[in-house]
This record gives C-alpha cells, sequence and structure tokens, in this order.
C-alpha cells in the first residue's frame, strides 16, 4: 500500500510540475513576457518595465492581486469543506481544468492580440493567472506533502547538493536518494511541460493547452486525493 501511495504521489507531482512548466512558458511567449504560474516573477519584470517604459505594465501589475483572490477564494472553499468532513480536492483540480479550458477559448477568441494593453490581452493573461493560483493553493493545502511544482529553483539547488552528498557518502545518504528519486522526475517532468509549452504555441498556438487541461482533469478525476508525504 505504502509503494502504492508514493507512485501516485509521484505520478501526481510529476503532472503538476508539468503542467506548471506548460502554462508558463507559454504564457510567457503568447502574454508578453506573464508568467501565469510563478506570479513572483512578474514583480521582477513589472519592476524592469516601469524602469525603461515598456508597454504591458497592466496586465503584470493586475496579475498579482487577482493571483491573490483566486488562492484566497480556494482556500476558504477548502476550509467550508474541510470544516464539515468532506473531500473538496477533486473539485479544485477539476476546477483548474476548467478554467484553463476558458482560458483557452477566450485567448482563441481574442487573438491575435492588438497590444500587450488590450482588455482581451488582459483578460485572457488573467485567467491563466487564476488557474495557477488554483493549482498553488492546492500544493500549499492537500497536496503540501509534495515539493513545489511551481518554481523549480528551490528543487534544483536540493538535487545538487543531495547528488553531491551522495557522491561523497556524506549524511543520511538512503533519504537523500529517496528524495532524488521524486525531485529529479519532477523537474525533468517541468522542464518537459516547458518545452511542449513552447512547441505547442508555435505549432498550433492556444489549442496547445488542451495538453494541460487534460493532465489537470485526470489528476481531479483519478489522483488520490492526499498524496503520501515525499521528501
Amino acid at each position: 500500500m505504502q509503494k502504492q501511495n508514493t507512485l501516485s504521489a509521484r505520478a501526481t507531482m510529476s503532472l503538476l510540475g508539468y503542467i506548471s512548466g506548460f502554462v508558463d512558458t507559454l504564457g510567457f511567449i503568447a502574454l508578453f513576457g506573464l508568467f501565469p504560474a510563478h506570479i513572483t516573477g512578474n514583480v521582477v519584470l513589472l519592476a524592469a518595465s516601469f524602469a525603461d517604459y515598456r508597454s504591458g505594465l497592466l496586465l503584470k501589475l493586475l496579475a498579482i492581486p487577482v493571483f491573490i483572490a483566486a488562492a484566497i477564494a480556494t482556500r476558504l472553499y477548502l476550509i467550508h469543506h474541510e470544516r464539515r468532513s468532506r473531500d473538496a480536492s477533486p473539485h479544485i483540480l477539476i476546477a483548474e481544468a476548467a478554467l484553463l479550458a476558458v482560458f483557452m477559448a477566450v485567448a482563441l477568441a481574442a487573438t491575435p492580440f492588438e497590444n500587450q494593453d488590450g482588455v482581451a490581452t488582459i483578460a485572457t493573461g488573467l485567467l491563466a493567472a487564476t488557474a495557477m493560483a488554483v493549482q498553488n493553493t492546492a500544493a500549499r493545502t492537500f497536496l503540501n506533502g509534495l515539493p513545489p511544482t511551481t518554481v523549480m529553483t528551490g528543487n534544483l539547488m536540493q538535487i545538487i547538493v543531495d547528488i553531491l552528498d551522495v557522491m561523497h557518502s556524506h549524511g543520511a545518504v538512503d533519504a537523500k536518494r529517496a528524495r532524488l528519486a521524486n525531485l529529479v522526475p519532477l523537474l525533468l517532468s517541468f522542464s518537459a511541460g516547458a518545452l511542449c509549452g513552447a512547441i505547442g504555441y508555435l505549432t498550433i498556438g492556444f489549442l496547445a493547452l488542451i495538453a494541460p487541461i487534460l493532465a489537470a482533469l485526470t489528476l481531479g478525476l483519478f489522483a488520490r486525493p492526499h498524496p503520501a508525504t515525499v521528501a
């Protein structure tokens, strides 16, 4: 049973990483440098835009409070169900799939975007940020036994440290090997998602979002709601 739970956790983690890499890369390419999943990255881009007077300021500025509001709404929904001992995790993951589907539909209807500050551009970008806020909230609540699936810097650093420690037989080597068995597939899945997001957008445009939509829907319908904790 423990082995099955671990496999389920790894599959969940990998799919979430794939979604994040895919949507973040596609969003960055298609939405004038917006990071839908790595929302704090937009703070840097926003500051840079102020510095050299670039367009696209409004989308990056609005993405931050919209992301926060979506995260708050998601958490309140979970609290409401948790207090009644109800499992709302499938609802959250299916909601992410639905938001990604709306993001795709609006993007397809609105393209080509006239400019970075147009209403259609902003609406599309905010839908992407909302969808990824839902995933980020899930990662910090009922999926909090998993490593971060949207920002890979910490995971990459941990991989580097653990590889060196294992190579030099330093510290709790077995635990570090186990952690590597989780983090390496996650990083590879995120990277694969980023590559697929770029190639997908360049070949079929926003229709490429079908891939992360199906991934999120699969998690909502079939993933275990409480994956086993992985280091």
